[in-house]
């Protein structure tokens, strides 16, 4: 959906430009154009696109915090187990 958003903005922008640079445009036009071409249909844009998300987070929320799945307790939090804390001493021959 970034994409749409990115090239529906680069479309905007060149006709601003055609617009303020144009024999009979204006600067004033080529705002109106951005605004009503490209800010207002974006911003719907991004709000429909977005509700998915929001309801997600809405759920996730009312779930509550997430509970873990075992007893076990992991200090150093990386999800291996412990291994040994030196490596062995050898004694060369």
């Amino acid at each position: 959906m970034n994409i749409v958003t990115l090239a529906w903005g680069y479309v905007v922008l060149m006709a601003a430009l055609v617009e303020a640079s144009g024999p009979e445009g204006s600067i004033l036009g080529a705002l109106v154009t951005v605004l009503l071409y490209g800010g207002l249909p974006l911003a719907v844009l991004s709000y429909i696109s977005g509700a998915g998300r929001r309801r997600r987070a809405a759920r996730a929320a009312s779930a509550g915090p997430a509970t873990p799945t075992s007893d076990r307790v992991d200090p150093g939090g990386g999800g291996l187990p412990a291994g040994e804390a030196l490596a062995p001493v050898r004694k060369e021959a």
